[in-house]
């Protein structure tokens, strides 16, 4: 392992039930009668409106590590804030627009599709480490995450920057470059950063695949707690 730098029938009888699973938990309970295609037509015309007009949308635009890659996708970070968000009654709905291999460089090309989409209010940023282990210059890999942010402040959204770190073995100057070009675009673009999401994970054998790259399922709780709170300071706002 590669040592780390420091997703009818009616029956008039019965109560009929429509349920939105997403975070915003929109559950309405109407009791059968006469006309029941006609309310129903109708409960789900307010149902699809109050979900499009009040919850807010947390973008996450990452690589494997968001993606979920080589667990179960729901009990990845992403899924377990979802879950985490419902529990605590926030409004807010969860996209995870991520893709295992991408660099900044798909995501930027990805983006504005996913901001006319889903209109965010808030918008995660996972990417990076594919540049870096494709030894991709790191200009470019600046130029691209700065490019991200600016589209999505400039669609309204609050933008998190999070931080990954790559093997020593890509030498010393393009290592250290790298750690460091996530908290320059960081402080210079004014947004909220995580410096290293797998502070913690990263030196555990016990918590990494064996490709000494992707953390474990058992590692998702932690690589939440590590993005958590400046996600919730984001959604406080």
């Amino acid at each position: 392992m590669p040592a780390w730098g420091n997703f009818l029938q009616d029956d008039y009888s019965l109560t009929h039930e429509l349920r939105f699973i997403s975070p915003t938990m929109t559950a309405l309970k109407l009791r059968s009668k006469p006309g029941f295609g006609i309310n129903l037509a109708l409960t789900l015309m307010l149902c699809l409106w109050a979900v499009s007009t009040h919850a807010n949308k947390l973008i996450v635009l990452g690589d494997s590590i968001s993606a979920g890659y080589g667990i179960d996708v729901d009990q990845g970070w992403v899924g377990l804030l979802a879950q985490r968000l419902v529990a605590q009654e926030v409004d807010t709905e969860v996209v995870n627009a991520s893709i295992s291999g991408n660099t900044t460089g798909d995501g930027l090309a990805r983006l504005p599709q996913l901001l006319a989409t889903h209109q965010p209010s808030v918008v995660v940023v996972e990417l990076g480490g594919n540049d870096g282990l494709r030894g991709y210059p790191l200009k470019r890999m600046r130029q691209n995450l700065t490019r991200i942010i600016e589209l999505s402040q400039n669609a309204g959204a609050r933008v998190l920057l999070l931080g990954i770190e790559i093997p020593p073995n890509y030498g010393q100057r393009y290592t250290l470059e790298f750690r460091r070009s996530f908290q320059t675009v960081a402080e210079q673009q004014a947004v909220a950063f995580v410096p290293f999401i797998l502070n913690g994970i990263a030196l555990d054998p016990s918590l990494m695949q064996k490709d000494g790259i992707h953390p474990t399922q058992a590692a998702q709780p932690k690589l939440l707690e590590n993005i958590w709170p400046e996600i919730k300071s984001l959604l406080s706002k």
